[in-house]
């Protein structure tokens, strides 16, 4: 058999599978397109994917979320936590300073007088105690009854004292903080000082100013001179500061849980002495 066989027998072959082709198409019946169901099936796998993604933004968010609390990770593979959710924890007892408060001010004999706070917070250890009484040395302060820095360990200190035109006059509190933090309800913690002990000219002003130190329940505090004068403090507006001339009033004092009050007596006595009550305290207390 020559080249023609070949071409003879691969030419039945092909005439072969083209029958075949035939009669298996013959058998196939083709109907109409279901294009209802092919729709409902297009929108099943629309939802699913739908579900599928709305899943993924979830579990991302939380991600998120979690990420924005806890921290994540940078490039690197080191932590991250974001500077807006890092916690702020500044140390607000300031051991290393006192924590200063303008409680009254006024005027004398052409003078301006101003009566300061100065509130320390209690030493956790000798070391926080012994820097604290080295700043206090540079207040010109030093806390009554300490010989060594372990004595102030665990103890808040104040201090009152009277400026007259931002010059230091005297220092006429110096104590501990009570147990607490503040005196006990409709108690005083005062002490009488005068506006001038170095000005001859204001010799009858004598003990016209008292300041004191009470519980946050106290709404009224009088003070009485020997001559029968008598002067009631009360709380001072929230947030108000310092306004005009002297004023006398009960005010929150910065680091204390104790309020102060300051009351001075009118010019022209030589008020000796004084005495102090709460007179009013918030209802419940």
């Amino acid at each position: 058999m020559g080249g023609n066989g070949q071409a003879e027998h691969g030419g039945a072959a092909d005439r072969d599978i083209a029958v075949l082709l035939a009669e298996a198409a013959d058998g196939v019946r083709i109907g109409a397109v279901p294009y209802r169901e092919l729709v409902r099936g297009g929108r099943r796998r629309r939802a699913r994917r739908w579900t599928l993604a709305a899943a993924a933004a979830l579990v991302v968010a939380g991600s998120a979320g979690t990420l924005a609390s806890a921290g994540g990770t940078d490039g690197e593979g080191r932590r991250v936590v974001p500077a807006a959710t890092a916690p702020v924890t500044p140390d607000s007892r300031q051991v290393d300073k006192p924590r200063s408060t303008a409680v009254a001010r006024g005027t004398d004999h052409g003078e301006g007088w101003t009566v300061e706070a100065l509130v320390w917070a209690a030493p956790r250890n000798v070391s926080e105690a012994r820097a604290q009484l080295k700043t206090m040395r540079g207040y010109a302060l030093a806390p009554a009854g300490i010989h060594a820095p372990s004595d102030l360990v665990g103890k808040g200190w104040y201090y009152g004292r009277l400026m007259r035109d931002g010059g230091l006059v005297s220092t006429f509190m110096n104590a501990p903080v009570e147990k607490g933090g503040t005196p006990p309800d409709g108690q005083v913690v005062d002490a009488v000082t005068t506006l001038a002990p170095e000005n001859p000219a204001a010799a009858d002003d004598s003990r016209r100013l008292v300041v004191g130190r009470v519980a946050p329940t106290a709404l009224e505090v009088t003070c009485t001179w020997d001559d029968g004068t008598k002067v009631k403090a009360a709380p001072a507006a929230p947030g108000t500061g310092l306004v005009g001339d002297f004023e006398d009033l009960v005010r929150p004092v910065d680091g204390s849980r104790a309020n102060w009050f300051t009351c001075v007596a009118p010019k022209g006595e030589d008020h000796r002495s004084a005495t102090v009550k709460v007179t009013k305290v918030a209802k419940g207390s």
